[in-house]
């Protein structure tokens, strides 16, 4: 594709390191509760495993804009992953619960270390006109390696139930490496991709288009990462009395149809505009949300899932362009904070979602986390509408271009000074 074409190398590296990332994570998740049983542990316990690495991540990000400012957008990617690399091979080595727990923690120091970093490089690189395709590609990556981790970690778990983690360290030890290859120039280099457009935190902040990208961010983390993880499982068995294996093909089939719709999303949001793709992702992923405990069937189910996917997948693409617009391109504490918004959102969401099921009802629980998604969709009503970049009058950005200093431009001349060839 042209548009493809177009992208700095460091799209490609990125989205492509997003994939090592999340096979490896894919690979490990679904043993290590079964992995920390070992140490005679209560499900309680079992839960402050799995949160741990958000919380962490929660803690860390407050951080990264100035972890990024001191060592760079791309060392900090690659020390990041080595962090999350060693922890994940520790985990392991584990003698007691204590060190898995303390193990899974220094995991989420690295993890928000190189997602803030990524994301940051990402918007710095990819030009204006190709941030939703170029947003499309990475999560892309991160979502094929989540597909086939599970897979490839129920044959690593039949050898031993410490492989996984093991794997896990060694996709990104070599993520980590292909970052420091492909991406050289160091932290002198880094600090010259930021573009000079880019605007103060307060400015950020008081833009309408990065509130709307947060309160985005916040739900998508509520209800995909959180809510739909905890409670569709227990839809598929209690409510529709079928075999816990329909629910990985129900996700399955769901994420192969985000995936598929990723990139023509991704033009859709670079040429109609970012506020009409976040509006429909609203409303697309309410709408769902509010039927997946109202099916009568798995079929039913599926579909409604799969129509959350291609939400999912606009929610994935419009509000990361958005961000990139507020901030001109340029990272640190915007970036983070973007970021933050949606691990909260998955941290409270399964906890108020469980405590809703419990009180009242599972389609409550879901009525609330639609509530939220259809929330993100008016506040995106009140974002300026968008012209096509063609038709743009020249702006900052574009003044920066012609004089050579915009974030893709130097980006592309940081990657071929980084070329091996």
């Amino acid at each position: 594709m042209r548009e493809a074409a177009r992208f700095p190398r460091s799209v490609w590296v990125l989205s492509f390191n997003g994939f090592l990332v999340a096979l490896g994570f894919g690979v490990m998740v679904p043993v290590l509760p079964v992995y920390a049983k070992t140490f005679g542990v209560d499900n309680l316990a079992l839960g402050f495993v799995v949160s741990a690495f958000a919380f962490m991540r929660l803690v860390t990000s407050p951080f990264c804009g100035w972890i990024n400012r001191w060592l760079g957008e791309r060392n900090a990617i690659a020390i990041g992953m080595t962090i999350v690399g060693m922890s994940s091979a520790a985990m392991g080595l584990s003698q007691t619960f204590a060190q898995l727990l303390v193990f899974r923690m220094l995991g989420g120091v690295g993890s928000a270390m190189f997602t803030v970093a990524a994301l940051a490089l990402l918007l710095a690189s990819a030009p204006e006109d190709l941030r939703g395709r170029a947003s499309g590609v990475y999560q892309g990556g991160f979502l094929l390696g989540g597909m086939a981790g599970p897979a490839v970690g129920g044959l690593l778990a039949a050898v031993s139930l410490t492989a996984p983690f093991y794997f896990y360290a060694a996709t990104l030890f070599a993520a980590a490496a292909l970052v420091t290859l492909l991406l050289r120039g160091g932290r002198a280099a880094a600090h010259r991709s930021r573009p000079a457009a880019s605007r103060p935190f307060r400015q950020v902040v008081a833009d309408v288009r990065y509130q709307a990208a947060c309160a985005m961010a916040f739900g998508q983390g509520w209800q995909s990462f959180g809510v739909r993880n905890a409670l569709v499982p227990i839809v598929v068995v209690e409510g529709l009395h079928q075999d816990t294996t329909w629910t990985g093909t129900a996700f399955a089939v769901a994420a192969v149809c985000q995936t598929i719709a990723l990139f023509p999303i991704g033009r859709i949001v670079d040429r109609v505009g970012r506020r009409p793709v976040m509006i429909a992702a609203g409303v697309v992923c309410g709408t769902s949300t509010l039927l997946i405990p109202l099916a009568p069937t798995i079929g039913w189910l599926i579909v409604i899932l799969s129509a959350y996917g291609i939400g999912a997948a606009m929610q994935g693409t419009a509000p990361t362009a958005a961000v990139g617009d507020a901030t001109g391109g340029g990272g640190g504490t915007p970036v983070a904070v973007f970021s933050m918004t949606s691990d909260v959102g998955s941290i409270v969401g399964p906890i108020v979602a469980g405590w809703l099921a419990d009180r009242f009802s599972i389609p409550v629980a879901f009525t609330v986390g639609a509530a939220i998604l259809l929330g993100g969709a008016v506040y995106a009503l009140f974002m300026p509408r968008e012209r096509p970049p063609a038709d743009r009058p020249p702006g900052p950005t574009d003044i920066a271009d012609e004089a050579g200093g915009s974030a893709a431009a130097v980006a592309d001349a940081v990657d071929q000074e980084g070329d091996p060839t």
